[in-house]
């Protein structure tokens, strides 16, 4: 059975009309992975935030329209790049699964 929440934390009482927010959970398998990183690189892969993910493994983004990069970090895994597109008014919702550090990709 998944231990992870699908999708990131709620967004109960949030009004997300005048937000661009992206969101998700990290994983490895089928398990949430709490304590990983997860960093915001702008288009030119420059710095611009940091969350720990919780211990179901979500996190959460308020970023300005466009495209950016999330950068996962976490312990024994191999660190994840994945592209997502921030909206004003939507929730970009993002799944990152990890692998172990020297697994097959």
């Amino acid at each position: 059975m998944c231990g992870a929440i699908k999708g990131g934390p709620s967004l109960e009482g949030v009004d997300v009309k005048n937000q661009a927010v992206i969101q998700g959970v990290v994983t490895r398998g089928d398990e949430p992975v709490g304590n990983a990183y997860v960093r915001l690189l702008d288009r030119n892969g420059e710095f611009t935030a940091e969350v720990p993910t919780s211990a179901t493994g979500q996190f959460r983004f308020f970023a300005g329209p466009g495209d950016w990069t999330l950068r996962t970090l976490a312990p024994r895994s191999e660190s994840v790049d994945r592209g997502v597109v921030a909206a004003i008014g939507s929730v970009a919702e993002v799944v990152i699964d990890l692998a172990p550090v020297g697994a097959a990709a």
